[in-house]
């Protein structure tokens, strides 16, 4: 996997994201959504995982608790959904936390309750995404 493919990957979500945005509008629950850019992601050829579960590790230890993230995009793209009037930093801290406890370098924090979704997506990548190949 390099660099190109995973932005790749993350434009081919922000096209589905856009599309699903377009046909829905603003101002539904994130579990519609949700459901809905599934739908959209898998018909347009990506693979997707929904509610993948993070086990939790305190210094070597397993917490018995997992993590759950929302979308994980070809293996290499964590898709984390909200319908909020604002997007909180909390919400891109834990962003940050999925990526580094799965090693996925790159993280699409998008935000459904709103007109444009490119304006209201954040789009993070990490230490992971900085050692693959550019090409």
């Amino acid at each position: 996997m390099t660099q190109s493919e995973v932005n790749s990957v993350s434009f081919r979500i922000l096209a589905c994201a856009i599309e699903v945005n377009r046909v829905l509008g603003p101002g539904l629950l994130e579990s519609i959504y949700h459901k809905s850019l599934i739908c959209e992601m898998q018909s347009q050829g990506l693979e997707v995982k929904s509610k993948v579960a993070v086990p939790v590790y305190y210094k070597g230890n397993p917490l018995g608790d997992n993590l759950c993230l929302d979308l994980l995009v070809n293996d290499c793209v964590i898709v984390e959904l909200k319908s909020v009037d604002a997007l909180n930093p909390v919400f891109q801290a834990q962003l940050l936390t999925y990526m580094k406890l799965t090693q996925i370098p790159k993280g699409l924090l998008i935000n459904f309750n709103s007109t444009n979704i490119s304006k209201n997506t954040i789009r993070l990548v990490n230490e992971f995404f900085s050692r693959l190949n550019q090409e």
